[in-house]
Protein backbone atom coordinates (compact mmCIF):
# COMPACT_ATOMS: atom_id res chain seq x y z
CA UNK A 1 0.00 0.00 0.00
CA UNK A 2 1.17 3.32 -0.88
CA UNK A 3 0.10 6.56 0.92
CA UNK A 4 -0.55 10.20 -0.61
CA UNK A 5 1.95 12.88 0.67
CA UNK A 6 1.34 16.76 1.21
CA UNK A 7 1.61 18.49 -2.18
CA UNK A 8 4.94 20.53 -2.29
CA UNK A 9 3.92 22.42 -5.36
CA UNK A 10 0.59 23.76 -6.62
CA UNK A 11 -0.62 25.95 -9.19
CA UNK A 12 2.83 26.44 -10.14
CA UNK A 13 3.86 27.84 -7.05
CA UNK A 14 5.52 26.04 -3.67
CA UNK A 15 2.54 25.11 -1.05
CA UNK A 16 3.66 26.57 2.23
CA UNK A 17 1.75 25.90 5.33
CA UNK A 18 -0.47 28.80 6.92
CA UNK A 19 0.87 29.31 10.58
CA UNK A 20 -1.20 27.67 13.65
CA UNK A 21 -2.15 30.23 16.24
CA UNK A 22 1.24 29.46 18.33
CA UNK A 23 3.31 30.99 15.18
CA UNK A 24 1.14 34.06 14.60
CA UNK A 25 4.25 36.32 14.87
CA UNK A 26 5.85 34.16 11.70
CA UNK A 27 6.53 36.32 8.86
CA UNK A 28 4.88 35.61 5.76
CA UNK A 29 5.70 35.54 1.97
CA UNK A 30 4.16 37.78 -0.39
CA UNK A 31 0.73 36.47 -0.30
CA UNK A 32 0.90 35.61 -4.88
CA UNK A 33 4.18 33.86 -4.02
CA UNK A 34 3.27 30.82 -2.65
CA UNK A 35 0.49 28.17 -2.49
CA UNK A 36 -1.32 28.83 0.80
CA UNK A 37 -2.04 25.21 3.00
CA UNK A 38 -4.58 26.06 5.59
CA UNK A 39 -5.26 23.39 8.06
CA UNK A 40 -5.69 22.43 11.36
CA UNK A 41 -5.25 19.51 13.61
CA UNK A 42 -7.26 16.35 12.93
CA UNK A 43 -7.07 15.59 16.44
CA UNK A 44 -8.41 17.73 19.67
CA UNK A 45 -7.81 20.50 17.14
CA UNK A 46 -7.57 24.58 19.23
CA UNK A 47 -9.22 25.74 16.50
CA UNK A 48 -11.25 24.86 13.74
CA UNK A 49 -10.27 25.40 10.07
CA UNK A 50 -13.04 28.09 9.40
CA UNK A 51 -11.64 29.89 12.35
CA UNK A 52 -7.93 29.50 10.78
CA UNK A 53 -8.95 30.90 7.73
CA UNK A 54 -10.60 33.81 9.20
CA UNK A 55 -6.87 34.50 10.75
CA UNK A 56 -5.64 34.04 7.12
CA UNK A 57 -8.16 36.48 5.79
CA UNK A 58 -6.91 39.01 8.24
CA UNK A 59 -3.15 38.63 7.88
CA UNK A 60 -2.59 38.29 4.45
CA UNK A 61 -3.57 40.21 0.84
CA UNK A 62 -6.22 37.91 -0.03
CA UNK A 63 -6.68 39.75 -3.03
CA UNK A 64 -3.38 38.88 -4.27
CA UNK A 65 -3.77 34.80 -3.44
CA UNK A 66 -3.23 32.43 -6.39
CA UNK A 67 -3.82 29.20 -4.97
CA UNK A 68 -5.15 27.53 -2.01
CA UNK A 69 -4.26 24.29 -0.60
CA UNK A 70 -7.44 22.92 1.49
CA UNK A 71 -5.70 21.11 4.62
CA UNK A 72 -6.87 18.79 7.28
CA UNK A 73 -9.56 19.81 9.19
CA UNK A 74 -10.86 18.15 12.38
CA UNK A 75 -11.81 14.60 11.94
CA UNK A 76 -11.92 14.70 8.90
CA UNK A 77 -12.79 11.10 9.00
CA UNK A 78 -16.34 11.78 10.62
CA UNK A 79 -17.31 15.73 9.39
CA UNK A 80 -17.52 16.87 5.69
CA UNK A 81 -16.47 20.03 4.66
CA UNK A 82 -19.16 21.65 4.23
CA UNK A 83 -18.84 24.82 6.61
CA UNK A 84 -14.87 25.01 4.62
CA UNK A 85 -16.46 25.38 1.07
CA UNK A 86 -19.13 27.81 2.54
CA UNK A 87 -16.38 29.96 3.90
CA UNK A 88 -14.35 29.64 0.50
CA UNK A 89 -17.27 31.12 -1.53
CA UNK A 90 -18.26 33.44 1.23
CA UNK A 91 -14.67 34.93 0.68
CA UNK A 92 -14.77 34.96 -2.93
CA UNK A 93 -14.93 38.83 -3.24
CA UNK A 94 -11.99 39.26 -1.37
CA UNK A 95 -9.69 36.61 -3.67
CA UNK A 96 -10.08 37.54 -7.18
CA UNK A 97 -6.42 36.60 -8.29
CA UNK A 98 -7.33 32.86 -6.98
CA UNK A 99 -6.71 30.47 -9.81
CA UNK A 100 -5.52 27.29 -8.21
CA UNK A 101 -7.73 25.73 -5.65
CA UNK A 102 -6.80 21.89 -3.91
CA UNK A 103 -9.30 20.01 -1.27
CA UNK A 104 -8.84 17.62 1.30
CA UNK A 105 -4.21 18.00 1.03
CA UNK A 106 -4.15 14.98 4.26
CA UNK A 107 -1.51 12.37 4.91
CA UNK A 108 -2.58 9.31 6.25
CA UNK A 109 -1.97 10.02 9.87
CA UNK A 110 -4.42 12.74 9.75
CA UNK A 111 -6.87 11.22 7.52
CA UNK A 112 -6.55 7.93 5.46
CA UNK A 113 -7.70 8.98 1.95
CA UNK A 114 -10.70 6.75 1.77
CA UNK A 115 -11.82 8.03 5.29
CA UNK A 116 -12.18 11.53 4.30
CA UNK A 117 -15.67 12.99 4.36
CA UNK A 118 -15.89 15.38 1.11
CA UNK A 119 -19.16 17.34 -0.75
CA UNK A 120 -20.44 18.49 -3.13
CA UNK A 121 -17.57 20.77 -5.04
CA UNK A 122 -20.17 21.86 -8.01
CA UNK A 123 -20.37 24.90 -6.13
CA UNK A 124 -17.03 25.91 -5.64
CA UNK A 125 -16.45 25.48 -9.41
CA UNK A 126 -19.69 27.45 -10.29
CA UNK A 127 -18.08 30.32 -7.70
CA UNK A 128 -14.45 30.64 -9.07
CA UNK A 129 -15.53 30.64 -13.06
CA UNK A 130 -11.91 31.45 -13.31
CA UNK A 131 -9.98 29.06 -11.89
CA UNK A 132 -7.49 27.45 -13.97
CA UNK A 133 -6.33 24.51 -11.92
CA UNK A 134 -8.55 22.19 -9.44
CA UNK A 135 -7.79 18.90 -7.35
CA UNK A 136 -9.45 17.03 -4.51
CA UNK A 137 -8.16 13.94 -2.33
CA UNK A 138 -11.17 11.65 -0.60
CA UNK A 139 -13.35 10.04 -2.34
CA UNK A 140 -16.51 9.22 0.65
CA UNK A 141 -19.45 11.57 -0.46
CA UNK A 142 -17.86 13.21 -3.21
CA UNK A 143 -20.53 14.31 -5.49
CA UNK A 144 -18.89 16.18 -8.39
CA UNK A 145 -21.90 17.09 -11.03
CA UNK A 146 -21.28 17.76 -14.61
CA UNK A 147 -20.35 21.44 -14.67
CA UNK A 148 -19.16 23.56 -17.33
CA UNK A 149 -16.17 26.10 -16.65
CA UNK A 150 -14.03 27.68 -19.58
CA UNK A 151 -10.82 28.18 -18.03
CA UNK A 152 -9.68 25.10 -15.67
CA UNK A 153 -7.14 23.51 -17.47
CA UNK A 154 -6.24 20.53 -14.91
CA UNK A 155 -8.00 18.51 -12.75
CA UNK A 156 -7.05 16.12 -10.37
CA UNK A 157 -9.45 13.81 -8.57
CA UNK A 158 -7.60 11.34 -5.64
CA UNK A 159 -9.43 8.36 -4.06
CA UNK A 160 -9.13 4.92 -2.39
CA UNK A 161 -12.94 4.46 -4.58
CA UNK A 162 -14.31 6.91 -6.68
CA UNK A 163 -17.91 7.24 -7.48
CA UNK A 164 -19.08 6.45 -10.61
CA UNK A 165 -21.34 9.32 -10.23
CA UNK A 166 -18.59 11.36 -9.53
CA UNK A 167 -16.75 9.63 -12.61
CA UNK A 168 -19.96 10.48 -14.85
CA UNK A 169 -19.93 14.25 -13.71
CA UNK A 170 -16.57 14.42 -15.07
CA UNK A 171 -16.98 12.73 -18.40
CA UNK A 172 -20.46 14.86 -19.02
CA UNK A 173 -18.77 18.31 -17.87
CA UNK A 174 -18.01 21.06 -21.07
CA UNK A 175 -13.99 21.94 -20.20
CA UNK A 176 -13.05 23.19 -23.02
CA UNK A 177 -9.74 24.58 -21.76
CA UNK A 178 -8.66 20.96 -19.86
CA UNK A 179 -5.54 20.23 -20.28
CA UNK A 180 -4.65 17.57 -17.84
CA UNK A 181 -7.28 15.29 -16.41
CA UNK A 182 -6.12 12.75 -13.62
CA UNK A 183 -8.28 10.28 -12.05
CA UNK A 184 -7.14 7.70 -8.95
CA UNK A 185 -10.80 5.71 -9.80
CA UNK A 186 -9.68 2.97 -6.58
CA UNK A 187 -10.97 -0.30 -5.93
CA UNK A 188 -14.94 -0.80 -4.99
CA UNK A 189 -13.94 -2.07 -1.27
CA UNK A 190 -13.84 1.59 -1.19
CA UNK A 191 -16.88 2.93 -3.44
CA UNK A 192 -15.05 2.63 -6.64
CA UNK A 193 -17.51 1.68 -8.56
CA UNK A 194 -17.16 2.86 -11.81
CA UNK A 195 -17.20 0.92 -15.28
CA UNK A 196 -15.90 1.42 -18.28
CA UNK A 197 -19.16 2.93 -19.84
CA UNK A 198 -18.20 5.99 -17.14
CA UNK A 199 -15.38 6.85 -18.48
CA UNK A 200 -16.30 5.94 -22.07
CA UNK A 201 -17.18 10.00 -22.48
CA UNK A 202 -13.47 10.70 -21.82
CA UNK A 203 -12.38 8.35 -24.07
CA UNK A 204 -14.05 9.64 -26.84
CA UNK A 205 -12.72 13.23 -25.89
CA UNK A 206 -15.47 15.26 -27.79
CA UNK A 207 -15.70 17.49 -25.02
CA UNK A 208 -11.83 17.91 -24.30
CA UNK A 209 -10.40 19.22 -27.52
CA UNK A 210 -7.25 20.08 -25.88
CA UNK A 211 -6.15 17.23 -23.48
CA UNK A 212 -3.03 16.73 -23.76
CA UNK A 213 -2.23 14.27 -20.23
CA UNK A 214 -5.37 11.56 -19.35
CA UNK A 215 -4.46 9.65 -15.92
CA UNK A 216 -7.03 6.83 -15.44
CA UNK A 217 -5.25 4.82 -12.65
CA UNK A 218 -5.35 3.03 -8.96
CA UNK A 219 -8.33 1.52 -10.52
CA UNK A 220 -8.81 -2.63 -10.06
CA UNK A 221 -10.37 -2.47 -13.23
CA UNK A 222 -6.99 -1.50 -14.93
CA UNK A 223 -6.96 -3.99 -17.57
CA UNK A 224 -10.32 -3.06 -18.70
CA UNK A 225 -9.30 0.18 -18.96
CA UNK A 226 -5.96 -0.18 -20.54
CA UNK A 227 -8.15 -2.27 -23.40
CA UNK A 228 -10.34 0.27 -23.86
CA UNK A 229 -7.89 3.18 -23.97
CA UNK A 230 -6.00 0.69 -27.01
CA UNK A 231 -8.97 1.78 -29.45
CA UNK A 232 -9.76 5.20 -27.90
CA UNK A 233 -9.99 8.23 -30.31
CA UNK A 234 -8.61 10.65 -27.57
CA UNK A 235 -5.57 8.95 -27.71
CA UNK A 236 -4.26 10.63 -30.75
CA UNK A 237 -3.97 13.86 -29.29
CA UNK A 238 -2.36 12.76 -25.92
CA UNK A 239 1.00 14.17 -24.95
CA UNK A 240 1.43 11.72 -21.74
CA UNK A 241 -1.02 8.90 -20.70
CA UNK A 242 -0.97 7.58 -17.06
CA UNK A 243 -2.53 3.69 -16.67
CA UNK A 244 -0.55 3.41 -13.20
CA UNK A 245 -0.96 2.38 -9.37
CA UNK A 246 -3.88 -0.41 -10.80
CA UNK A 247 -4.51 -4.30 -11.50
CA UNK A 248 -2.99 -3.92 -14.68
CA UNK A 249 -2.03 -7.55 -15.83
CA UNK A 250 -0.80 -8.91 -19.40
CA UNK A 251 -4.45 -8.90 -20.43
CA UNK A 252 -4.23 -5.56 -20.32
CA UNK A 253 -0.34 -4.47 -21.14
CA UNK A 254 -1.36 -7.07 -24.37
CA UNK A 255 -4.13 -5.20 -25.68
CA UNK A 256 -2.77 -1.82 -25.20
CA UNK A 257 0.34 -2.84 -27.51
CA UNK A 258 -2.09 -4.52 -30.07
CA UNK A 259 -4.18 -1.29 -30.10
CA UNK A 260 -3.07 1.78 -31.84
CA UNK A 261 0.11 3.35 -32.24
CA UNK A 262 1.26 4.71 -28.89
CA UNK A 263 4.55 6.24 -30.07
CA UNK A 264 3.49 9.57 -30.26
CA UNK A 265 3.44 9.82 -26.78
CA UNK A 266 6.27 11.64 -24.62
CA UNK A 267 5.59 9.17 -21.80
CA UNK A 268 3.82 6.40 -20.63
CA UNK A 269 3.21 5.83 -16.94
CA UNK A 270 2.39 2.01 -16.19
CA UNK A 271 4.05 1.78 -12.69
CA UNK A 272 2.60 -0.09 -10.09
CA UNK A 273 1.39 -3.31 -12.03
CA UNK A 274 1.58 -6.93 -12.91
CA UNK A 275 3.38 -7.65 -15.88
CA UNK A 276 4.97 -10.32 -16.78
CA UNK A 277 9.05 -9.97 -17.78
CA UNK A 278 8.28 -10.96 -21.30
CA UNK A 279 5.79 -8.31 -21.80
CA UNK A 280 8.01 -5.42 -20.12
CA UNK A 281 10.37 -6.35 -22.68
CA UNK A 282 8.12 -5.95 -25.52
CA UNK A 283 6.35 -2.49 -24.36
CA UNK A 284 10.64 -1.46 -24.31
CA UNK A 285 11.26 -2.44 -27.51
CA UNK A 286 7.95 -1.10 -29.38
CA UNK A 287 7.56 1.90 -27.07
CA UNK A 288 10.92 2.23 -25.43
CA UNK A 289 12.93 2.23 -28.65
CA UNK A 290 10.80 4.94 -30.58
CA UNK A 291 11.63 6.96 -28.03
CA UNK A 292 8.89 6.77 -25.53
CA UNK A 293 9.94 7.79 -22.12
CA UNK A 294 8.25 4.44 -20.25
CA UNK A 295 7.86 3.86 -16.48
CA UNK A 296 7.62 0.26 -15.61
CA UNK A 297 8.19 -0.01 -12.16
CA UNK A 298 6.58 -2.33 -10.22
CA UNK A 299 6.90 -0.81 -7.00
CA UNK A 300 4.69 -2.50 -4.39
CA UNK A 301 3.00 -4.53 -6.64
CA UNK A 302 3.52 -8.36 -6.05
CA UNK A 303 1.00 -11.03 -6.24
CA UNK A 304 -0.49 -12.12 -2.72
CA UNK A 305 -1.02 -16.01 -2.24
CA UNK A 306 -4.23 -16.92 -0.01
CA UNK A 307 -6.54 -19.82 0.31
CA UNK A 308 -5.00 -21.00 -2.92
CA UNK A 309 -5.99 -17.44 -4.51
CA UNK A 310 -3.83 -14.29 -6.26
CA UNK A 311 -4.63 -11.29 -4.96
CA UNK A 312 -3.66 -8.07 -6.69
CA UNK A 313 -4.12 -4.75 -5.09
CA UNK A 314 -4.19 -0.84 -6.13
CA UNK A 315 -1.76 1.00 -4.97
CA UNK A 316 -3.55 3.40 -2.82
CA UNK A 317 -6.67 2.16 -1.21
CA UNK A 318 -7.57 2.52 2.57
Amino acid sequence: MSYPRHLTGFGGLPVIDFPGPKDADTRLPEAGDVAWRIGCDSYDSEESWTEAFARFRAAVDTTAVRAIVVGSWAEAYDTGPEEIFAALLDARPQLPALRALFLGDMESEQCEISWINQGDVGPLLDGFPELEEFGVRGGSGLVLPAVTHRTLRSLTVETGGMPAAAVRGVATSELPALECLDLWLGTSEYGGDASITDVAPILDGERLPRLRHLGLRNSDIQDAIASAVASAPVVARLETLDLSMGVLTDEGGAALLAGQPLTHLKKLDLHHNYLTEPLRERFQEVLGGAGVLLDLERGNAEDDEYDGRTWRYVAVGE
